[in-house]
């Protein structure tokens, strides 16, 4: 079997801040295949989106990747200068951010936005930069693609935006897309026709794609294995008909009970998670979810579970 496309190994990152050093990401290892689907999901705060720009190196002057490596393609990111790692973000690999409207540039038109990284990269006049970058509106399916070139992103509904995104993070043909939260803000059928938008352009250039959300609907449609995260650790990592089938961690477990079902009796109470998610700039010895598991026993509290 080939080597994996991205390979993370043992990835610590922390953060400093006003109440110390906070434990981000705590020892993740996980790996995605070319052509393969993998979702990351857990509650807000378990280290999904920071795992996300530590593979893009966009931790920020105050975080630190303390340990670990970053396997793209066999190089290691972690280990590449700042000029290194340049040529490869944006190129190779790409990442849709969750908000497009605080991630687009309001003072530039589409076009150059997404003409921008084919001129960068792939070393394109304006003019084939900006003729690239109408088929790729077009491609995401957006009406009338030319005429669209010079609106400001505040012509763009919110659907209409997120597919700009996608539409720059296509624009280099990435080897990996890393999106997070795609789908933030949007009425559930944006949301449909944005993800199975990015299915579908995935398949066709066989790219990898890291789909971070809370949603496990989305994650059932549309994801080929599942890493699930908590505390800034992986919990459990499955594919994603064997975690449906038989969730392993309680967390997991807790994810899973707290869908809404179609077959629920009337006035039934929803299913909730007891407790708060872990501080991370004090994280226990033990197993994070502890505190809140029904099933935790003493070695819980001393010792973190093994996969």
């Amino acid at each position: 079997m080939s080597e994996p496309l991205l390979r993370v190994e043992d990835l610590c990152v922390s953060f400093r801040t006003d109440s110390g050093i906070v434990r981000a990401v705590d020892c993740v290892s996980l790996h995605v295949n070319q052509g393969e689907t993998l979702a990351i999901v857990g509650e807000s705060g378990s280290g999904k989106s920071v795992t996300a720009l530590s593979i893009m190196g966009l931790v920020g002057d105050s975080g630190k990747i303390n340990q670990g490596r970053i396997l793209f393609d066999g190089v290691d990111l972690v280990a590449l200068r700042e000029s290194a790692m340049r040529k490869i973000r944006g190129n190779r690999i790409a990442m849709i951010f969750q908000e497009p409207m605080s991630s687009l540039n309001p003072v530039l038109t589409i076009g150059k936005q997404v003409a921008e990284p084919i001129w960068l990269h792939r070393k394109k006049s304006w003019t084939q930069a900006y003729a690239e970058a109408a088929e790729l509106l077009a491609k995401v399916r957006i009406p009338d693609a030319r005429s669209r070139l010079d609106d400001y992103p505040h012509h763009f509904s919110g659907g209409m935006r997120q597919r700009v995104m996608i539409a720059m993070a296509l624009a280099c043909q990435p080897k990996l897309i890393i999106a997070d939260e795609p789908t933030t803000a949007l009425d559930v059928t944006v949301q449909a026709q944005i993800l199975a938008l990015l299915k579908d352009l995935t398949r066709e250039t066989n790219a990898a794609l890291i789909l971070i959300t809370h949603d496990l609907g989305v994650v059932a449609r549309y994801a080929d294995r599942v890493a699930v995260m908590y505390g800034g650790r992986i919990a459990e990592t499955a594919s994603a008909a064997d975690l449906y089938a038989n969730p392993r961690h309680p967390y997991t477990v807790g994810l899973m009970r707290s869908i809404p079902s179609l077959t629920s009796d009337a006035g039934s109470r929803l299913y909730a998670i007891r407790g708060q998610p872990p501080d991370l700039a004090n994280l226990p010895t033990g197993c994070a979810f502890a505190p809140r598991c029904e099933w935790a026993k003493d070695i819980c509290l001393r010792s973190p579970p093994s996969l």
